[in-house]
């Protein structure tokens, strides 16, 4: 199994590719599949900022091109503190899609610092928006 310091120095290492000619504010995402798999992603940006992708979004869509659907944790670099890359609300929901076990997924943020800070799906996303599929 991974450690989480591991998993982060994933994340922080996909900040170094990130696209951002407009804000300057790398930032890397790391995955860890239910398969024990680990996908990475950057935040690009683009002019029209509609079009940015974040690097929670962009590791994600890394994880389901390669066939996985589940996520056992994820890891965010950026900024010089820890929870300075927080995933927006859009990844928040984007992630949710994948994680079977809100209380138990753990999310780790961290920075230039080195802190890391534990938080969890949770904790992240208290009431969240899932569709259901009715009784057949």
């Amino acid at each position: 199994m991974i450690s989480k310091e591991e998993l982060c120095a994933m994340a922080r290492e996909a900040s170094k590719n990130a696209h951002v000619p407009y804000s300057h504010f790398h930032v890397g995402a790391a995955i860890l599949a239910e398969d024990g798999r680990v996908y990475t992603g950057c935040n690009v940006e683009n002019a029209s900022y509609g079009l940015t992708i974040c690097a929670e979004r962009n590791a994600c869509t890394t994880m389901a091109a390669a066939g996985r659907r589940s996520i056992r944790a994820v890891a965010i670099y950026g900024g010089g503190r820890a929870g300075d890359a927080a995933p927006c609300g859009a990844c928040r929901q984007f992630l949710l899609e994948f994680v079977r076990d809100l209380e138990h997924t753990p999310v780790y943020l961290t920075g230039a610092s080195g802190e890391i800070l534990t938080t969890t799906m949770a904790e992240l996303c208290p009431y969240p928006f899932q569709s259901f599929v009715p009784d057949a």
